[in-house]
């Protein structure tokens, strides 16, 4: 049977947890990869752009506050440019921000380590619908390769599997034919796509792990290698 006549719908989901604010005090403001001046821009916003908040962390000193505000882009805004009503914090804190610790193991043992199985209700930590395939390969990016990635890694929105390989080229992840243990298999097939784990690749034939090809649930199959497009964003 046809690729796309199994693969069930993989859809990605926005979760944001506070209101939106306004970008303010300046006419452009940097959004950067860190709670510093000395992080890497990962986008801007003009005044009076709306953005919307997941935490807020201690960082460098802007005008008097040194409070930094991450939104839902994944950077980190002062918070002297985002017109929340408050110099204190009106969003949780941050997690450190330090990379998420790898298990050392890519691509790691081929098995069902998931956190959310069968709990398939509501949005996951990287802005998905749990038990998606997307919620599932996000988990293992951060959790096998110590990487932060989430539906809007490096700044833009990552989506549905279907565009995965177009937000990889916008941010210059790389992506070709070749699979590598630990990358990620990428299709454009069936309604939204579909991503998987790459777990072995032997000759001409590659081993993935992925959930929801077989309706909400975790699977393995070893398919031809041209069945997929491959996103490297570590190995």
């Amino acid at each position: 049977m046809k690729l796309a006549t199994i693969i069930t719908l993989c859809v990605a989901n926005l979760a944001t947890t506070t209101n939106a604010y306004n970008i303010y005090n300046a006419d452009i403001v940097n959004c950067r990869s860190s709670p510093s001046t000395s992080g890497t821009v990962v986008r801007t916003y003009k005044a009076n752009d709306d953005v919307s908040l997941t935490c807020q962390i201690s960082g460098e000193n802007i005008k008097g506050n040194s409070l930094w505000d991450k939104t839902t882009h994944s950077c980190y805004v002062a918070d002297y440019y985002v017109k929340t009503g408050s110099t204190g914090y009106i969003a949780g804190k941050c997690n450190s921000e330090d990379s998420p610790p790898s298990s050392g193991k890519v691509p790691g043992p081929i098995k069902d380590d998931y956190p959310y199985p069968g709990q398939c209700d509501g949005i996951d930590p990287w802005h998905y619908y749990k038990c998606q395939c997307t919620s599932f390969v996000a988990w293992r990016i951060n959790s096998r390769l110590g990487i932060k990635f989430d539906n809007y890694y490096k700044g833009p929105n990552w989506g549905n599997a279907n565009t995965w390989d177009e937000a990889a080229r916008k941010t210059g992840v790389p992506i070709n034919s070749t699979p590598k243990p630990g990358s990620v298999a990428q299709t454009n097939s069936g309604s939204a796509g579909h991503v998987a784990w790459v777990a072995k690749v032997s000759g001409d034939s590659v081993t993935v792990e992925e959930y929801n090809y077989q309706r909400h649930k975790y699977s393995t199959r070893t398919v031809p290698k041209s069945s997929f497009h491959y996103i490297h964003i570590k190995v």
